[in-house]
């Protein structure tokens, strides 16, 4: 709806774009009469290398549902407007062309409620002046979810931007001090610690509790953590009322919730030769540039008439090229990750191959920074459901076998794991690494341990039943 938004607001405010719902035959033969005219007069041109090297090899079924507003938009549009010759035409006439191309991706200009993201990147703006710093951290805030938590590590962050990790660590750092207290963290402890830390009279006691004995104060081992500390049972309890005063997500603060009904933006489908997407263009109107405002372009040489068409007509051939591009992007994007991902397409959860952005950038030969951004709130529907693009970039983990897993296989090995045993006498995450070995998937403890906390699921002692 935000595009959608973004481009009813522009055609209501430039005369030169509009939308077409449809196109009779009438309409077509005089579009078509406008474009031998404007041929017999030199004044179009094929669509020259910038703008065709843009293009994918969609089928043609796609090319035409995507972004052909109908037949007379295409042949009008991509021939009427020649993008080389008028951003040319508008140098020699003395206009820069940098207006032009500076222009932000689409994305940016959507109007919409201020999200976490924002208010992050607002502050980010405000805190560093430096260009290296603000795209380091707008890679760290792209990767924080709706609760806070920074979903990826500091190695694959460092990889994307192509810096250090010390870097990412010292924007990171930046972050942390941005509102709300504790965004960015990458664990309960982290998060707690930063707000603790931030308090206008630091307590000593909260830190050493958060720090060391997160894990004691959920078992509610509260004699043996004040005989440790050679304090008082009251300081402890005082001391945990003020942690509980904490926020353990402290994203929700300024998550904007409501019922989000998902339109994906690609649909996988079945064919002979295995999967494919198709490009969802529910919502996304047909535009090309009005023929009236056109010739009126053509025939005005000067004035402020002039000057304000010229205005209109480049901002209404970005909207166009970009929607375009997005789109086109969209496509490059969920054609590699069907190709990649077929097993899983096939049978589920289970055979979900560890990615990157680096598999899918190399792949579509684009930089991973705008297949990160591209994939971002866009979504995809297959076989086993609907999902973000951004599911498919995780982490993977050598098998016993020596394959690469996924992470989110194993944290459904996990699930299944604990669903099937004895809850008398559940097992512990030693007894899970065995488990586990048994279904081919060699897992160090420590990783079941950090995957069973992401899963929320407690520890054995607490998953124990006595009937």
């Amino acid at each position: 709806m935000e595009l959608a938004q973004l481009v009813q607001q522009e055609i209501m405010e430039n005369p030169v774009l509009e939308e077409l719902e449809e196109v009779n035959d009438d309409e077509k033969e005089s579009d078509d009469e406008t474009l031998e005219e404007s041929e017999e007069k030199g004044e179009t041109d094929d669509l020259k290398d910038d703008q065709a090297d843009d293009l994918p090899d969609l089928p043609p079924t796609e090319i035409s549902q995507e972004f052909e507003a109908t037949e007379p938009a295409s042949t009008a549009q991509e021939q009427e407007i020649d993008w080389d010759s008028y951003i040319q035409n508008n140098i020699e006439q003395g206009m820069s062309a940098e207006s032009y191309t500076e222009r932000p991706s689409i994305e940016t200009t959507y109007k919409k409620e201020p999200s976490l993201a924002d208010h992050l990147m607002w502050q980010l703006n405000m805190s560093t002046d430096t260009d290296a710093e603000k795209f380091i951290g707008s890679c760290i805030i792209g990767n924080i979810q709706s609760d806070g938590y920074l979903s990826i590590g500091l190695s694959e962050l460092a990889e994307v931007c192509k810096v250090n990790e010390a870097e990412i660590l010292r924007v990171l750092k930046i972050i942390h001090t941005f509102e709300p207290v504790g965004v960015g963290a990458r664990s309960l402890k982290e998060c707690l610690m930063i707000q603790a830390q931030s308090l206008p009279k630091r307590n000593p006691l909260m830190e050493t509790l958060i720090d060391s004995y997160l894990e004691k104060l959920d078992e509610r081992s509260y004699q043996k953590i004040a005989s440790e500390l050679k304090i008082s049972i009251d300081s402890l309890i005082a001391a945990i009322n003020k942690i509980k005063e904490l926020s353990p997500k402290p994203g929700i603060l300024h998550s904007f919730e409501g019922i989000d009904y998902i339109t994906p933006d690609l649909i996988v489908v079945k064919t002979e030769n295995g999967y494919d997407v198709a490009l969802n263009n529910d919502g996304i109107p047909n535009l090309r540039i009005n023929p009236y405002y056109h010739n009126l372009l053509k025939s005005t040489t000067e004035g402020q008439t002039k000057q304000y068409l010229e205005n209109k007509y480049r901002s209404a051939l970005w909207l166009i090229k970009s929607i375009d591009q997005r789109m086109q992007t969209i496509y490059k994007v969920g054609r590699s990750l069907v190709k990649q991902q077929v097993e899983f397409l096939d049978k589920g959860m289970s055979y979900l191959k560890p990615m990157v952005l680096k598999d899918v950038a190399k792949d579509i030969e684009m930089h991973e920074s705008t297949v990160s951004r591209i994939t971002t709130n866009k979504y995809i529907d297959t076989p086993q459901g609907i999902f973000e693009l951004k599911f498919f970039f995780h982490s993977g983990i050598k098998s016993f076998m020596g394959d690469d897993m996924s992470s989110i296989r194993v944290k459904n090995m996990i699930k299944e794991v604990i669903a099937s045993e004895d809850v008398r006498d559940p097992l512990t995450d030693d007894e899970m690494v065995e488990a586990l070995m048994r279904k081919n998937a060699k897992i160090a403890r420590r990783t079941i341990t950090k995957y069973r906390k992401e899963l929320n699921i407690p520890p054995a002692n607490k998953r124990k039943k006595l009937f």
